[in-house]
């Protein structure tokens, strides 16, 4: 006998509720909660969540999130989400969400908890910068603990690395998306890559100490990882023997699910007619033998660049879904 289980991953873009934000959030619901309701997962990694303001001083709420899953299955679902240093609320933007339908075991959040901010001083700043500052990474990763019944338990990990957009520079911004000189620029994307790199390593890192208790832990790594397939933060994550160069460190490997989808298939971002992968779920190898089918919606897929300039209602991403039979006693 098995059981199904529906594990999806779906960059939401900056889903919000402000005041003057168009289009407005009523006409999003239209278009986004369609697709989540085709997902029907039980385990669901969002990102870009924003929240919204509350009266009297309280912490920020994720009311917009709350709208998008009104009269859903998800309504009722298990919810785990980034909170501020603070932890008594959510981030104000880009939030990540654990949703599932399972019991919960615990959920925690990582910013430099397993990997400290490098100390960098910028070259190109104007003025000089008088010494090295922290690198922080833009947002921690999320971690749930997921009950999945008969002894097992799932470690689901949603992620946000940073895009490969130029970080800010001091002096070096002529304004919005354009700069001084090229050396600002490409110190600016340098660290932006640096930034990427360390979300991607402090995941890594993460990972290994879930192999180090338990070496055939059942893990699942899914969100954007602004990067493709082959790209370096992606690599750094699978650590695919064939880069490590011995077959002994196989059983530490994450395998993408997505390489189950025709190639002509496997992209989740359309940019300027670029077909792009994105998107990612990679997966322990105790777990990838229960993979049965993988499903990127990207039908009708919009391109990212006519999105943005026409502020499209719809996510420029397509969601990953991989769905896995377990069977219910452990072998």
């Amino acid at each position: 006998m098995t059981r199904t289980l529906r594990i999806a991953t779906f960059n939401l873009e900056s889903l919000d509720d402000r005041p003057g934000r168009e289009p407005s959030l009523a006409v999003r619901l239209r278009a986004l909660r369609p697709r989540l309701l085709r997902l029907a997962a039980d385990l669901l990694c969002l990102q870009e969540v924003n929240a919204q303001p509350s009266h009297r001083h309280r912490p920020r709420r994720l009311a917009a999130l709350d709208a998008l899953l009104r009269d859903t299955p998800y309504e009722t679902y298990a919810r785990v989400a980034t909170t501020d240093a603070a932890g008594k609320g959510p981030l104000d933007v880009h939030n990540l969400v654990i949703l599932s339908r399972l019991p919960v075991l615990a959920g925690r959040q990582l910013l430099h908890d397993l990997v400290p901010p490098p100390s960098y001083r910028p070259v190109t700043a104007d003025p000089p910068a008088a010494a090295a500052t922290a690198l922080a990474w833009d947002r921690p990763l999320l971690h749930a603990e997921i009950d999945l019944g008969g002894g097992r338990r799932l470690h689901l990990l949603n992620l946000h690395l940073r895009a490969p957009r130029a970080a800010f520079i001091p002096g070096q911004k002529a304004g919005a998306g354009a700069w001084k000189s090229v050396p600002g620029w490409a110190e600016g994307f340098f660290l932006a890559a640096v930034k990427r790199a360390g979300q991607a390593l402090e995941a890594r890192l993460l990972v290994d100490r879930l192999f180090d208790a338990e070496p055939r832990a059942l893990i699942a790594v899914g969100g954007d990882f602004n990067a493709g397939s082959r790209e370096m933060p992606t690599r750094l994550l699978r650590a695919d023997t064939r880069d490590i160069g011995d077959e002994r460190l196989v059983t530490r490997a994450l395998v993408a699910v997505e390489e189950m989808v025709a190639e002509a298939r496997r992209y989740s971002v359309l940019h300027r007619g670029r077909k792009e992968m994105l998107d990612h779920l990679l997966v322990s190898p105790a777990l990838l033998p229960w993979c049965r089918r993988v499903v990127i919606d990207n039908e009708g897929l919009g391109d990212e660049a006519a999105l943005a300039a026409e502020l499209s209602p719809d996510s420029f991403h397509a969601p990953l879904l991989a769905e896995f039979e377990l069977p219910e006693d452990d072998d």
